[in-house]
């Protein structure tokens, strides 16, 4: 918990005991012993600084890729959205991004700056900052290709800038900073061009995504990463699992590499159905299918 602290110091949103269920995108998980949405960055700093050391922090952007489990999170959850906001354009084709604004959002403001680049943005469910810590990508697309630089803020409110390249990234995967580290804002490099056809892009991708992916029904998007000579949809169809059901969970009929809540599921169900998935296709094909989607949390 906080240090003593005087409450008005802070203009954020505290909340004790808050059910991280209405802050996902599965619609589950237990309570956060603690959960701050700061007002902006500046207020983010006063909160730091007087939060206990020892105690742990989990940043939550839209609660997409993300599974908390029914016990809850034994610690403070920092909630960014909203909060961390910026959109400028700074200049050279270069726009700075805060790691609160959703990536659908980053994607419509660099099409009205005429730049390019960033359209499947559209297609990621999530923050920016959430994209950058696991180099979220949609439709051949990936957020780090087009990072200049970023900056950072750790658990005693420091802020740090860095370039891209002190960061190593993979498919799905960033290294190259500590745990008590976060992303509070990123400036991506575009091209300029015609912004008009790059709204018009965005929105035919997220046409298709919504023709191909069950976006009605709760879910995180992706569980699991595509192996590399192949796809986890792919793999699991194959393994006859679509439909597959434990408790309010299944494997979705319109994707397979996406579960979804049917509006019962707890989220005990949810990771045996994911623990089910990947032996199921273990055994059938001998590869083992890594999550793409993070569990955090106690179990109950």
């Amino acid at each position: 918990m906080m240090a003593a602290m005087k409450q008005t110091e802070l203009r954020g949103e505290l909340r004790l005991s808050e059910a991280m269920s209405s802050h996902t995108s599965w619609r589950v998980g237990g309570p956060a012993d603690q959960w701050y949405k700061p007002a902006d960055l500046d207020d983010l700093q006063v909160f730091l600084q007087q939060m206990n050391p020892q105690e742990s922090i989990y940043w939550v952007g839209l609660g997409s890729n993300l599974l908390v489990r029914d016990g809850g999170i034994r610690g403070t959850v920092i909630l960014p959205f909203g909060g961390l906001n910026t959109q400028a354009n700074i200049g050279g084709n270069t726009l700075r991004l805060g790691a609160g604004v959703s990536c659908a959002k980053a994607a419509r403001f660099c099409a009205r700056a005429d730049l390019v680049g960033a359209e499947f943005l559209a297609g990621i469910p999530g923050t920016i900052g959430g994209a950058l810590a696991m180099n979220a990508g949609a439709f051949g697309g990936e957020i780090w290709p087009l990072v200049e630089s970023v900056e950072m803020i750790n658990s005693n409110a420091v802020l740090t800038r860095h370039d891209a390249e002190s960061f190593d990234v993979s498919y799905r995967t960033v290294t190259g900073y500590r745990d008590d580290e976060w992303f509070v804002s990123a400036d991506l490099k575009l091209q300029s061009g015609d912004g008009q056809a790059a709204l018009k892009r965005s929105k035919q991708l997220l046409e298709q995504r919504g023709k191909t992916q069950p976006v009605s029904e709760p879910s995180c998007g992706s569980v699991f990463r595509n192996p590399e000579t192949d796809h986890a949809a792919r793999l699991i169809e194959s393994c006859g699992l679509k439909g597959e059901r434990i408790g309010g969970a299944q494997v979705s009929r319109m994707h397979a590499n996406f579960i979804v809540n049917r509006g019962s599921a707890s989220a005990n169900d949810i990771e045996s159905l994911i623990t089910y998935v990947q032996k199921a296709v273990a055994s059938e094909t001998g590869i083992q299918l890594k999550t793409e989607v993070k569990i955090i949390g106690e179990r109950l």
